[in-house]
């Protein structure tokens, strides 16, 4: 929702910037030679308009930055194939879901990048990072991540396109049937990857370059 309104103030002002090229009077003018002593003052709103205009790009091209970095795939770290699994006493087990009895659950204590996090999940526990469907078993992850000191562990939910056409996906694959965002998320946060909270359960936004404990299942 953010880069919509950035998007949008910086449509109005390139248009304002191109009303005032087409229509304000040459300087050689005797009309514009006389406004120009009475105008002076005015001229400093028009300037702030233009200075406006310029960061609310500047804020856009970040943004642009972000959201490249989270879906690029430069890093040499994740184009390493030499994926290292996680030794046991790194890791954590959970039983099966609610929704899913037979399945497993591990906490990876190390950090990692998103991408890289669901790599380790696939080729060392052939799964995926964790979906979620249901408030009792995001209750049962949370409790499980409140055994490392971090504030928050990746799980697989993860964003693709902008404002309206915006989804969210899980990297299993499944269905996005239920939520636990924190106040004011996801609309005001920031990143293209979902990570849950250990203090409260809730999730966030986050970057997905960020390095964080995270959960498979399997």
């Amino acid at each position: 929702m953010k880069g919509c309104l950035l998007l949008l103030l910086l449509l109005l002002g390139t248009v304002s910037a191109l009303y005032l090229e087409n229509h304000v009077p040459h300087v050689g003018s005797p009309e514009t030679q006389a406004d120009l002593s009475q105008d002076a003052e005015g001229s400093g709103g028009q300037e702030g308009e233009l200075a406006l205009s310029g960061e609310v790009f500047e804020s856009g091209r970040e943004e642009a930055e972000d959201t490249h970095d989270d879906e690029g795939a430069s890093d040499p770290d994740d184009l390493d194939d030499d994926v290292q699994c996680p030794k046991e006493e790194e890791t954590v087990q959970l039983p099966g879901s609610p929704e899913c009895k037979s399945c497993r659950y591990r906490l990876v204590g190390t950090p990692k990048k998103f991408k890289k996090a669901q790599r380790v999940c696939r080729k060392c526990y052939r799964g995926n990072l964790a979906s979620i469907h249901s408030l009792k078993f995001n209750l049962q992850v949370q409790s499980l991540a409140t055994r490392i000191n971090e504030a928050q562990v990746w799980i697989g939910g993860f964003i693709r396109g902008w404002c309206l056409w915006r989804t969210y996906r899980w990297t299993d694959g499944s269905s996005w049937n239920f939520t636990y965002w924190a106040r004011w998320q996801p609309t005001f946060g920031r990143g293209r990857c979902v990570a849950l909270c250990t203090r409260g359960g809730h999730w966030r936004r986050a970057p997905c370059k960020r390095r964080l404990p995270f959960i498979c299942s399997y």
